[in-house]
């Protein structure tokens, strides 16, 4: 009799119409991952009964849950459906911002300017974190479709910096022009909230067997910057009900293939802490916790409905001691931003990935000690800005992603 072997293992996933009811077992996704495992687990009570034999009598099984993890190498597209529930929020497109007359220029820094002559950047959408493409106009051939990273918007103008190093051309102004932000963005809204559910099946094929888990809901994120290596996103989930397709067959029929995009590294993309890109940090993680809570009922053996509770952003990361810059921050409770965008290649318009945070305040800034260099740790906490939305630099949240092929 074969045993299973992981890599003939095929995990497929898809929402849910009613929480914890399989849906339909067509249009499901396969998941990319490095691991994932889901599992039943179950309270148990041993009987309390005091026995002149001196043994115990019974053991009963209680409440039912599903707990599992996916974890994953960090690739556009491929986990943006789970974070926009995580965050309670379908990743959206912002319409491209056509006919403008747009004139760019060098900045200070490296940065460039990228102004419109009429209207407002900030109506239209653009925040500080996202990227955005020059995609239509006679501009110079070296300013069409790069990947440029907003670091600063007011109602005219743009400060961008080009995420693959190279510069833009000073021009213009140039007539009927277009300025696109490629794929969609998210983050946690102040209404309106998603509450999404999944389906999950894990096929062995060699076995073979299905085991299918429903009810499941997203409830943390960990994303892991190391200074060298894949960025990596690590989701926990928390179910229902586990249940067995019959006859040894697949539940889920002719799932969607694995997404094929590229994976994201820290050494393609910027850092920017407090206003200023970073060359100097050596590692950067944080968690998104929807912090979800859920208990048994009487006459039922399944948690009934799994409860959102705030959502929290958390992290840390370390940084070469170079300056007092950051430690002040620390010591002054001042409150700073924190943006990072990390691209699949060096190419001009690569696939990407943003994550921005406008309102972080630092928990700390504590030294290493040694022949090396000093290292400080700064853990931080990210804050609901009330001073973001629609007609702002910053969205009124506390996280914002942006997904180039969400």
């Amino acid at each position: 009799m074969p045993a299973a072997s992981g890599v003939f293992k095929q995990v497929a996933i898809k929402k849910e119409t009613t929480y914890g009811v399989l849906p339909t077992a067509s249009g499901a996704q396969l998941l990319r991952r490095v691991d994932a495992a889901f599992n039943l687990t179950k309270d148990t009570y041993e009987s309390n009964e005091i026995r002149a034999d001196l043994q115990a009598a019974d053991m009963r099984h209680g409440i039912n849950r599903v707990t599992g993890n996916l974890n994953g190498e960090l690739s556009p597209g491929s986990y943006a459906p789970y974070l926009g529930s995580l965050l309670k929020r379908d990743f959206t497109a912002v319409a491209a911002i056509t006919g403008q007359s747009i004139t760019i220029a060098a900045a200070a820094g490296g940065a460039f300017t990228v102004s419109r002559a009429t209207g407002s950047w900030l109506t239209s959408g653009v925040k500080v974190g996202h990227v955005v493409r020059l995609t239509a106009g006679t501009f110079n051939a070296n300013n069409l479709n790069k990947n440029l990273f907003v670091v600063a918007v007011t109602a005219l103008a743009l400060t961008v910096l080009v995420l693959n190093g190279t510069t833009l051309t000073a021009e213009g102004p140039i007539a009927s022009a277009t300025l696109s932000l490629p794929g969609k963005t998210t983050f946690v809204p102040t209404s309106g909230h998603t509450d999404d559910s999944y389906a999950v099946e894990e096929w062995f094929s060699d076995v073979p067997r299905s085991e299918t888990y429903t009810g499941i809901k997203f409830t943390q994120a960990q994303i892991q910057l190391p200074p060298s290596g894949p960025a990596t996103l690590g989701l926990t989930v928390a179910g229902q009900r586990m249940g067995q397709a019959a006859g040894g067959t697949r539940y889920f029929t002719s799932p969607t293939a694995q997404s094929a995009s590229g994976i994201a590294a820290s050494v393609n993309g910027v850092l920017r802490i407090n206003g200023a890109t970073q060359l100097a940090v050596t590692g950067l993680n944080f968690d998104i916790n929807a912090n979800f809570t859920g208990d048994g009922v009487v006459g039922s053996n399944v948690v009934p409905q799994q409860f959102a509770g705030r959502l929290r952003v958390s992290g840390q990361f370390t940084a070469y001691f170079e300056d007092g810059a950051l430690a002040d921050a620390f010591y002054n409770e001042s409150q700073i931003g924190l943006q990072v965008a990390l691209t699949t290649g060096s190419e001009a318009a690569a696939d990407f990935l943003t994550f921005s945070m406008s309102r972080v305040k630092l928990g700390g800034a504590d030294k290493s000690d040694g022949e090396g260099g000093v290292v400080r740790t700064f853990p931080f906490t990210a804050l609901l800005n009330s001073n973001g939305g629609a007609s702002a630099e910053h969205e009124q949240t506390t996280i914002a992603i942006q997904d180039s092929l969400a």
